[in-house]
């Protein structure tokens, strides 16, 4: 049964969402499908993990980007993952890969063959994403057309300015606290997969969007990971949203006219066209 999402705009598509279970080995992961009402016909997939901070977040709380996704005219497929600290990395994002891979070989179950594929996180989610890209890469997995991260915890230091002068502080804080519960311990932040804002080697990854605000405290780390793309000769692009956004609170509110969310729709349909095959 379809369900309605958030409330539509009379400027974008409508969007509905299903349960959407995805076999990865003996297991399920309970996921959900999202459509817009009418679905284009170049339509694309994107996987979609939720926000939080490793150790929160549920399918519930990424309906907002998952719909802004759909709008933007793709059939998304949004995926739990096992938490932190019961889950400790790779747990969440070997679980993640295997969910891609068996996507990708059903892709025309829900979309053409010659769809593009895409991986696209927020926060937590948005690291997942950046890391199912590398993995992507280095498996020689699903190719993906690209990658779409919106405010992604991609640096576990938090101590760039944009996170001071959030005052958020690197102790008590649940961006610090997800962190921890995440890596278990400090030496695997050296890992490009855990924390890809150290990744030395970013050649060969799928196009990236990069979506912040610019009162967002995970900002710097999205902009420097988009530099380091950038340098090392990947497609990128970058979109500061104005504030107040009220990021990264703002992914619950829904794509409404106006919202961040809302202009992050146009970034995320230029994206898709500017991915799409030839």
């Amino acid at each position: 049964m379809l369900v309605p999402s958030v409330p539509e705009s009379r400027y974008r598509r409508a969007v509905f969402w299903r349960e959407q279970s995805v076999a990865v080995g003996r297991d399920k992961l309970a996921g959900r499908l999202y459509a817009p009402a009418a679905v284009p016909d170049a339509a694309g997939l994107v996987v979609h993990l939720h926000g939080g901070t490793f150790d929160s977040g549920t399918l519930a709380s990424g309906e907002a980007v998952a719909t802004t996704l759909a709008e933007a005219g793709a059939i998304v497929i949004s995926l739990p993952y096992p938490l932190a600290p019961a889950n400790p990395f790779p747990q969440a994002l070997e679980a993640s890969y295997a969910a891609l891979e068996k996507i990708a070989r059903d892709k025309a179950r829900w979309v053409g063959k010659t769809a593009p594929l895409y991986v696209a996180g927020e926060e937590a989610g948005g690291n997942l994403a950046a890391a199912l890209a590398m993995m992507a890469r280095d498996r020689h997995g699903p190719p993906l057309a690209g990658q779409i991260l919106f405010s992604p915890m991609l640096d576990s230091c938090l101590g760039t300015y944009s996170f001071r002068n959030a005052e958020a502080g690197p102790v008590g804080c649940r961006w610090a606290d997800g962190w921890h519960a995440y890596l278990g311990s400090p030496e695997k932040a050296a890992h490009p997969y855990a924390a890809p804002v150290n990744a030395v080697r970013l050649t060969g990854l799928a196009p990236a969007l990069i979506v912040t605000a610019e009162d967002d405290l995970l900002r710097d780390e999205s902009i420097n990971y988009a530099h380091r793309l950038k340098a090392a000769g990947v497609d990128t692009t970058i979109r500061i949203v104005g504030g107040p956004s009220r990021w990264p609170d703002a992914f619950a509110e829904g794509p409404r006219d106006g919202s961040c969310l809302c202009a992050a729709c146009h970034h995320v349909s230029e994206f898709f066209t500017a991915t799409a095959p030839s």
